[in-house]
């Protein structure tokens, strides 16, 4: 009998998240987004290269050390920019 009334009592899950989308919520940035990019000074955004992290003994020296620049993001990846929330 107790639970029926605690149940009836207690305000449903549906109803809070509606009313904590009402509220203006903070905007935050994904983390994994902040921590691999970054933006340039003309506001284009950066990222490191792929393919060095292991198995690097077969690849030459010259691949590595292109491995090491960074480069520019692809402007078909704008989603990217939404979420650095900028």
């Amino acid at each position: 009998m107790d639970n029926d009334v605690r149940q009836a009592v207690r305000p449903s899950r549906i109803n809070r998240e509606s009313e904590r989308d009402t509220e203006n919520a903070k905007k935050k940035s994904k983390r994994m987004a902040r921590r691999r990019l970054w933006f340039t000074g003309t506001g284009k955004i950066k990222r490191r290269r792929a393919y060095k992290g292991h198995i690097l003994t077969k690849k030459t020296r010259k691949r590595k050390r292109k491995l090491r620049q960074p480069a520019l993001v692809s402007h078909g990846e704008r989603r990217l920019r939404r979420l650095l929330q900028v």
